[in-house]
């Protein structure tokens, strides 16, 4: 197994275990992250998404699969159960997650997933119709990081 590959798992157990400690260790100092409803561009601003989806997690699962990396880049695909926060409403997510790796650590890491399936999940009706408008994901964006700032802010 190729190290990126494990640091890959290692970033999943991280995650599997709640331990946002063990993922912020996968990352590079200047490492950045995106996906549908977070773009980061920080170690710092990582580890508070991490910490606070970890500490507020309920009812979570993680599967994770088809590790793949060499030297600059590498994938996995992920599943990812849980109970959504702000609705109470249980959520399968599918993930595919890309990797690029600098000085042995994740210097980029972007997750794709279909924001549509997400938010019909995780917001009922409204995710349902209007899951797939830009203006929905702009708002989810804008909660999630004011979410991220109060939390960071509290720490």
């Amino acid at each position: 197994m190729h190290k990126n590959e494990k640091l890959i798992t290692r970033l999943y157990t991280g995650l599997k275990n709640l331990d946002a400690e063990m993922m912020l260790s996968c990352y590079h100092e200047e490492a950045t992250f995106r996906d549908p409803v977070f773009e980061l561009h920080s170690k710092k601003e990582i580890d508070g998404m991490w910490t606070m989806l970890c500490s507020r997690a309920k009812e979570f699962e993680l599967t994770f699969d088809s590790v793949q990396a060499d030297h600059s880049s590498g994938s996995a695909q992920i599943e990812a159960v849980y109970l959504f926060s702000k609705t109470g409403r249980k959520v399968h997510n599918k993930i595919t997650a890309h990797f690029e790796f600098q000085d042995g650590l994740i210097a980029g890491h972007l997750d794709e997933f279909n924001f549509w399936k997400w938010s019909a999940m995780a917001l009922g009706i409204p995710g349902y119709l209007l899951g797939w408008t830009p203006f929905l994901q702009k708002k989810v964006q804008a909660e999630a990081m004011k979410n991220l700032r109060l939390f960071r802010s509290s720490q």
